[in-house]
């Protein structure tokens, strides 16, 4: 049984209409979402209420609820006249809760016959050891406090180790490079701008080995674990950020995104990331890749955090969202389940907002390999330009995978950079023109969940290759991304990405935001 197009689109404004009363803490209009019938029931693990009067009174004595964010919103029709509604929700504090909702449509609209909510596993309980080496590269309590009273006050940075913090050598990933550093004399611009707006850095956090990595998995200091999928890479580079954050051990991971490594572990620990617009916020300071592709991104827990931070970083919005735009040709990049998950988002964040969504075959117009390969050429060419010969002057000191990629980018010649920079440029000029001010473009932010740890490396890779597909559509172009944990394959969560014209960070984070 299905309900008409109609039909659907009034019974999920009537849900968001709830869900907005629910977190305002208006009582008067919680209960009139209620059937006005004694058969109305509303149970959770502590009580039943049977009847609207009974459940308007647990309303009016009820404390308000912490802000939170609908994840997934699963729909089934019953009759035409009935449906059931399972949201899966996560609290400001992390908390993830499940309500199941049986809605009736009557002569005053669609009404709520039943409500059971049920709490969900925090992610506090999965807690991460203060000197867990594979997370921490340096921790402190705090390490670095921040400025009383301003917007970020009370909340706790991890920074990554590539970033320059006063009175702390930078590591990037690797005992060797951490051994020849030096402590810093002044924090980096992100660094600074995080500590001026109240924040404290309580942590530096370990990375993929020069930021050259999308798994987590570091050969010298281990994998971080994943505190959301156990036994799973959190996804890298920027994944002792990512790892703390999903812990709760910090609110705001600082890291960084040249394809896709703020995105990717966003995804796979049910993260909210940011990649910034290419070069609107500093890297004074950072250890970059691939400075044609380096971004400064951001790791958080919630959407509310996520723009708090960024506005903290110098971002402001440019043109509000109002076309959702969806593009077969990457929704096939993702696994089965996973486009599953991302049809049904992609629905109900467009009803949600209220935003028209709309599907083009291709953006590439085929040549989607190209700009992969075109990609990985001048990404390789710049990163080993900028670190080739720290790695000749160090032989043996890089890990097998990550030696491998440098291996690859110092056999580039000049002429494969050059032609790939033509394709890089089109590329630019042609996702530009795709995503003016006021589109997002919505995709799938990996392939699928995060893999397990220890996977083949033959595997890894081909997980890595399908990943970075969806990735660098936003890096390439230079364009900013968020990831909003909307999507999922079973209980693993998955990462859907907003790509927006330059500029457009809080506009992005704003379309996402409860």
């Amino acid at each position: 049984m299905t309900g008409d197009s109609q039909a659907e689109q009034r019974l999920l404004a009537s849900f968001w209409a709830y869900e907005r009363a629910l977190v305002a803490n208006d009582a008067a209009a919680l209960a009139g979402w209620f059937a006005d019938s004694a058969d109305a029931i509303r149970a959770d693990p502590k009580s039943l209420l049977a009847g609207n009067g009974d459940i308007a009174e647990f309303r009016r004595n009820r404390p308000p609820v912490p802000s939170r964010v609908v994840e997934r919103l699963h729909l089934r029709w019953i009759s035409e006249d009935t449906a059931t509604l399972i949201a899966e929700t996560r609290s400001i504090t992390g908390a993830r809760s499940t309500q199941l909702q049986i809605w009736r449509q009557g002569a005053d609209g669609w009404r709520i016959l039943i409500a059971q909510v049920s709490p969900g596993l925090d992610p506090s309980v999965t807690t991460i050891r203060a000197r867990d080496t594979s997370v921490w590269r340096a921790v402190g309590a705090p390490l670095v406090p921040g400025t009383r009273d301003r917007l970020l006050a009370g909340l706790r940075v991890a920074v990554k180790d590539l970033y320059a913090v006063a009175g702390q050598p930078v590591g990037a990933g690797n005992p060797t490079w951490l051994s020849e550093a030096s402590p810093e004399t002044t924090h980096a611009a992100a660094v600074a701008r995080l500590l001026d707006a109240g924040a404290s850095v309580v942590g530096i956090t370990q990375t993929d080995e020069l930021a050259s990595g999308l798994a987590g998995e570091n050969a010298h200091y281990g994998t971080p674990p994943n505190p959301r999928v156990p036994g799973r890479v959190p996804g890298g580079s920027t994944s002792g950020s990512a790892a703390a954050v999903a812990a709760c051990a910090a609110d705001i991971g600082l890291g960084t995104d040249t394809a896709g490594s703020i995105r990717a572990p966003a995804s796979y620990c049910g993260l909210y990331g940011l990649r910034t617009t290419h070069d609107l916020v500093s890297r004074e300071g950072m250890i970059g890749l691939a400075p044609s592709f380096d971004t400064v991104g951001l790791l958080t827990r919630d959407a509310a955090t996520l723009r708090q931070a960024a506005v903290a970083l110098g971002l402001t919005g440019l043109a509000p969202i109002t076309r959702l735009l969806v593009v077969d040709e990457l929704e096939r990049l993702a696994d089965e389940p996973v486009r599953m998950s991302f049809d049904a988002a992609t629905r109900a964040l467009g009803g949600r907002r209220g935003l028209p969504v709309e599907s083009e075959p291709t953006l590439t117009g085929g040549d989607l390999d190209e700009w992969f390969a075109a990609f990985r050429t001048v990404q390789g060419a710049e990163a080993w330009q900028l670190h080739g010969d720290w790695i000749e002057a160090h032989p043996g000191t890089l890990g097998p995978a990550v030696q491998a990629r440098f291996d690859a980018a110092r056999a580039l010649t000049p002429a494969a950079r050059s032609t790939a920079s033509e394709v890089i440029a089109k590329a630019r000029q042609t996702v530009r023109s795709a995503i003016p001010p006021g589109t997002a473009l919505l995709l799938p932010t990996t392939s699928g969940p995060a893999p397990l740890v220890g996977l083949d490396p033959a595997d890894m890779e081909a997980v890595r290759a399908a990943t970075l597909r969806l990735t660098i559509i936003s890096s390439l172009a230079g364009l900013p991304a968020v990831s909003a944990p909307l999507l999922d394959r079973g209980s693993h969560p998955v990462g859907l990405s907003l790509v927006g014209a330059p500029g457009t960070d809080l506009d992005l984070i704003d379309v996402v935001s409860p």
